[in-house]
């Protein structure tokens, strides 16, 4: 006799979850902070910094990492309060600029070098959480062993991109 999977349970803010329809016709889901605000006022007032670690916080609500204690808790920030716990807030894209991203690249190869070397599959080196690296533009050495080595460098690098500004 077939079992069956077992149910979830229903988010705890399912009221706040609401639907729009794209231009072209498609159908998405989010997590409507005035809908909450509707159960906690405070959330109008918030700073905008504070309504997008909520929203997080709200969309990834599972009872367990994230309970309904963390949204109302953030709900009720208070700026002067006293910090007793850490907001479990779950990103779900990282972007880099390149200045950050490349070392970070540079460092996942490095892993992956390791990983091979002790017999490890290089692909099990992955970053939880999705990451877009964003290159603008490339990074060019043309002076080095010099103390004035980076000032030189950073002058031809602004002086590339502004010709490269002007002729696009």
């Amino acid at each position: 006799m077939p079992t069956k999977a077992p149910r979830q349970p229903a988010h705890v803010f399912a009221s706040t979850r609401k639907t729009f329809k794209t231009a072209s016709g498609k159908t998405g889901k989010f997590y409507s902070l005035p809908a909450l605000a509707k159960q906690f006022p405070n959330v109008a007032r918030l700073p905008v910094s504070m309504r997008i670690v909520l929203e997080s916080v709200l969309r990834n609500c599972d009872g367990k990492k994230v309970t309904a204690e963390h949204v109302e808790e953030l709900a009720n920030w208070r700026p002067q309060a006293e910090r007793t716990q850490e907001i479990p807030f779950v990103v779900s894209r990282v972007v880099l600029q390149d200045f950050t991203g490349v070392p970070l690249l540079a460092d996942l190869a490095a892993m992956r070098s390791v990983a091979l070397k002790l017999g490890k599959n290089p692909k099990s080196i992955e970053p939880l959480v999705p990451v877009d690296l964003v290159v603008d533009h490339s990074i060019m050495v043309d002076h080095y062993g010099t103390k004035n080595s980076l000032d030189l460098n950073m002058k031809l690098e602004f002086q590339r991109n502004r010709e490269s500004a002007t002729s696009s």
